[in-house]
């Protein structure tokens, strides 16, 4: 697999993002060498607690900034990985390298046989949570708990909203993919200047956005799409998921609005969470109300 890799000098001068960043090298499923995923891992974890923070598309880790120093001060040790194709990963260059089935199976290797993380919270947002779901109902063995945020677990046997389909086909057709100013528009109270430049520097031209581009047309809007069978057995296992399970949406998000009832309804360890409503937030909560989002999973942890 031909893939690209940002120059590390993109990332240096990022405000607010000086995290320490590991590095797992994850399978080629064509067998060339394998792919370099990057995950900023910090915090010493004095409460034995392991909080891993998946961001969706088009973002990467710097989309959890304000989040990693109070879950970090709580005495967790954070972990944040950058998907492939994302941030400071590798990024295929081809769109047809990117599949639901290889990101559950990059991140799984990243994070279990790589990093070799157990007693996992997890928090899940966009795409985050469509491939940690997965990850949660395929090893539940490996998670203390769920959070998650803004996302869903689609199987294709609903039609999605007019939101989603309206972001899918501009993702398609516009000419300039501008990361950045995507980002900024998924949220309730805008980015500064130094922030959208900061969500645009993994992607120095067009031919490193095949991630972002492709990631769209991987969500099952159809029963025969070519993940709706895992997602349907992810399903089924999440409705026998017992252990704490939270959802902690905003109240200003078109694309997942109303998408939480499902787990409320299906999974018995969200039965008498202390589920919240982020108010004045967008679909990027984590930008609109990150201290806020960490304060809610930092309770649910000491909760639970």
């Amino acid at each position: 697999m031909q893939r690209l890799t940002t120059p590390e000098e993109r990332f240096t001068a990022l405000e607010g993002f000086d995290f320490p960043v590991a590095t797992a090298e994850v399978p080629d499923p064509t067998g060339g060498d394998p792919l370099r995923l990057a995950m900023v891992d910090t915090g010493t974890s004095s409460s034995g607690e392991v909080v891993v923070l998946l961001h969706g598309e088009p973002t990467w880790s710097y989309l959890y900034r304000s989040m990693i120093p109070p879950l970090v001060a709580r005495g967790h040790r954070v972990v944040a990985p950058d998907l492939i194709g994302f941030g400071r990963s590798d990024k295929p260059a081809s769109r047809d390298e990117h599949t639901y089935a290889r990101h559950v199976e990059w991140l799984r290797a990243a994070l279990f046989d790589v990093a070799g993380l157990d007693g996992v919270t997890v928090f899940g947002q966009d795409w985050g949570g469509l491939i940690g779901l997965r990850l949660v109902a395929e090893h539940p063995e490996r998670f203390a708990r769920v959070a998650m945020g803004n996302t869903g677990l689609p199987t294709g046997d609903e039609r999605p909203n007019e939101a989603f389909l309206a972001w899918q086909q501009y993702s398609q057709s516009t000419s300039s993919f501008e990361v950045g100013r995507i980002v900024a528009g998924g949220c309730a109270r805008g980015l500064d200047p130094a922030a959208v430049a900061a969500y645009d520097s993994p992607f120095p031209d067009d031919a490193s956005k095949e991630g972002p581009r492709q990631m769209p047309t991987l969500v099952p809007t159809s029963p025969a799409d070519p993940a709706a069978a895992a997602n349907r057995a992810a399903w089924d296992a999440l409705a026998r998921f017992e252990r704490p399970f939270l959802c902690c949406y905003s109240d200003g998000d078109a694309i997942t609005r109303g998408a939480d009832r499902k787990f409320l309804e299906r999974v018995p360890g969200a039965v008498g969470q202390p589920h919240a409503t982020l108010e004045g937030a967008g679909h990027f909560l984590q930008e609109d109300a990150g201290e806020a989002l960490a304060e809610v999973l930092c309770r649910f942890i000491d909760r639970s």
